[in-house]
């Protein structure tokens, strides 16, 4: 008999050695002179270079292609607040999502506070080690000020990628969505459930985007946020309106767009009915989403639909994004990971899932044919163009707006983004 799930996880987690990450050495320690050279004395020049330079950490240290992945457990998957140490298997797992997909090494960090001031100031102590910050589950809202503190204080990249990255992704498979259904952006009404750091973000991307402010309907666990509400506060306020709606049915009725970023069976087959001709569904909680595809598909035969999940079509997924965004970030040693960086890596992500795809691509998904259209429309994670397409993107646009501290890297191809639009 096949093992349930939990049973393979806890299995899988639990063979030896334990977890899922280990450190390797990158230098050879087999002889006297390596470990004169890797330890005392010769361990001593490197030091005083970097006392003399702090640049030069980035030479003689694993500083450059480290990134800290930390969380306080505050909210964690769909689970909620398990606690810090709950939340190690997760970053673990984050762990070896960068290292799979761009290489990068990371340190998981489990901060044992629920202060966000007791937070900042761990993170910003133990931030020397490090050439990014990647913030992990982590709570709304304490997370858009820590994240904000932190930025300002610290001269590497700090993301959250439960804010930004779920926005990039989201916000290029929307793009291409409307694009399937002969609707633009900037006309379309979208309605978002969920307005913690995944949805209020995901809108904020979308409004810098070309959305119109006004034709967003935020809906949270009391209803639809507007401005006769006097619970909201100042991130949720941003996009308040003057409207009747109260409801998600008021919202949905007549909308163009339904972003779900909240919990499982929240929509029905009656709220997709009474969308606008042509709608695209993005039911993104996990592990069910707000309504199945199959219960959307036989509502509205005229709908393109996304999920969170890898066993069905266009899988919003977090690790098209992150592992690229800072191999870019981290390759022109970028002191932030800014919005011109995002929608650096939004328009590559969608240009990419519109190129042919490539044989490989299919075997890795058992595919005979894949091409851009409503059951593609977000390029699949084990595409290895995207290690091509999304960091020069990232790295160019850094470049752009002055955050980066090194040139375009040499081993780089040419951005392909830049290389299409000028074709």
């Amino acid at each position: 008999m096949k093992e349930d799930l939990r049973t393979a996880a806890l299995k899988y987690h639990a063979q030896s050695p334990a977890g899922k990450i280990g450190i390797t050495a990158t230098k050879p320690c087999e002889t006297q002179d390596d470990l004169a050279l890797a330890y005392t004395p010769g361990v001593a020049e490197p030091v005083r270079a970097i006392a003399a330079n702090p640049e030069d950490s980035y030479r003689y240290t694993a500083k450059g292609n480290l990134v800290a992945v930390v969380s306080n457990g505050t909210a964690v998957l769909g689970l909620g607040n398990v606690g810090a140490l709950a939340s190690k298997p997760v970053l673990e797992g984050k762990a070896v999502l960068f290292k799979r997909f761009a290489n990068i090494d990371v340190f998981d960090l489990e901060i044992e506070t629920k202060s966000a001031e007791a937070f900042i100031e761990t993170v910003a102590a133990v931030a020397p080690t490090f050439g990014g910050i990647n913030l992990e589950d982590v709570a709304a809202p304490e997370c858009f000020a820590i994240e904000q503190a932190l930025s300002e204080r610290l001269s590497i990249p700090v993301f959250h990628d439960d804010q930004h990255g779920t926005a990039v992704i989201v916000s290029a498979g929307l793009i291409n969505a409307l694009e399937l259904q002969g609707k633009k952006l900037g006309d379309a009404r979208i309605v978002c459930l969920g307005a913690g750091a995944a949805g209020l973000t995901s809108m904020r991307l979308l409004v810098t985007m070309g959305a119109t402010l006004e034709n967003i309907t935020l809906v949270d666990s009391h209803g639809v946020v507007h401005q006769g509400r006097g619970d909201l506060n100042s991130y949720k306020r941003h996009f308040a309106h003057q409207t009747k709606s109260r409801t998600l049915a008021d919202a949905m009725a007549g909308a163009d767009v339904f972003v779900g970023v909240s919990a499982a069976g929240l929509v029905d087959a009656g709220l997709l009915k009474g969308m606008a001709p042509r709608p695209v569904v993005f039911a993104l909680a996990n592990p069910v989403p707000e309504i199945l595809p199959a219960v959307a598909h036989a509502a509205r035969r005229d709908l393109v639909m996304a999920t969170g999940r890898s066993d069905f079509p266009n899988q919003i997924n977090n690790v098209l994004g992150f592992p690229f965004i800072f191999r870019g970030a981290l390759d022109v040693r970028a002191k932030r990971i800014n919005q011109a960086m995002q929608i650096g890596a939004v328009h590559a992500l969608s240009a990419l899932a519109k190129l042919p795809v490539p044989e490989e691509v299919l075997r890795a998904y058992r595919l005979k044919e894949l091409a851009f259209g409503p059951d593609y429309f977000v390029p699949k994670p084990l595409d290895p163009r995207l290690l091509a397409w999304v960091p020069p993107a990232v790295a160019q646009a850094a470049i752009d707006t002055g955050v980066a501290q090194a040139p375009y890297p040499a081993h780089y191809p040419p951005n392909p983004l830049a290389a299409a639009r000028t074709s």
